[in-house]
């Protein structure tokens, strides 16, 4: 027969489980204060970065993004506030806080035309025309960075994808499946008929029509009906050349 372990035995056991379980909160806490330690010395190496290519960031677009990437490696958001470290050393924070303004400006400015929806690759453009006597050139990147800050604002302001473009709504107009699909065909040519949209996406002409009459209400289509065939065109300015010309007529 086989003996049960004795009292004597178990309490063994259980004093090499406690030896165990304690020798391993040793081992994890080491590894945590290794790894704050070399957190802070990265953290150190940042900031002599920041200070030996201050001009740089603030200058070169390429440059400010990768900045941004090694920032957020070690939890480091030098955009958190206007104020404090980061801000008197680079006035990053100045930066976007100035390009946040610009862009609520080109946003109102442009809202007539398309509806609060506007291309981001517009927007920037249209930044980089306003900003010609900046020194700093704007990317997307910035746009999409200074964008983040504005959702203090509240649910307006917004990047939304649609097919391979993004969009940056102004607006807290609601869009559905059906939306973003009739967006995503517009990008072909700007414009869809009411027929093209039924074919396309295999819709009800009622479906395509209550989508198109939707979005034509909230300001983010525009209605030609000056042609031959007798179809109505459907005009989104936010996925079409009309946004550049408005844009130059009004930024």
């Amino acid at each position: 027969m086989r003996r049960r372990p004795g009292i004597g035995g178990l309490q063994t056991a259980a004093a090499a489980r406690d030896q165990y379980r304690v020798l391993g909160e040793n081992v994890a806490k080491l590894k945590m204060d290794l790894m704050k330690e070399q957190l802070a010395t990265f953290r150190s190496q940042l900031e002599d970065f920041a200070r030996k290519h201050k001009n740089d960031i603030r200058k070169n677009p390429a440059f400010r993004s990768q900045f941004h990437e090694m920032c957020a490696k070690v939890g480091v958001d030098p955009l958190a506030s206007n104020k404090g470290f980061w801000a008197e050393l680079l006035g990053i924070g100045d930066f976007y806080y100035e390009l946040g303004v610009q862009i609520v400006d080109i946003c109102l400015a442009t809202r007539p035309h398309n509806g609060g929806l506007i291309n981001l690759e517009e927007l920037c453009r249209l930044l980089n025309q306003r900003r010609k006597s900046a020194r700093e050139a704007v990317t997307e990147d910035d746009c999409l960075r200074a964008i983040s800050k504005l959702k203090v604002l509240g649910n307006g302001f917004e990047v939304i994808s649609v097919g391979k473009r993004k969009l940056v709504r102004s607006v807290p107009t609601e869009l559905n499946k059906d939306h973003n699909e009739i967006l995503e065909l517009a990008q072909a040519q700007g414009f869809v008929t009411v027929e093209e949209v039924a074919r396309r996406l295999s819709w009800s002409s009622g479906r395509a029509t209550d989508a198109l009459e939707t979005l034509l209400d909230e300001g983010l289509a525009m209605i030609d009906d000056g042609h031959r065939d007798g179809k109505r065109r459907y005009w989104f300015p936010c996925v079409s050349s009309i946004a550049s010309f408005v844009g130059n007529e009004i930024v």
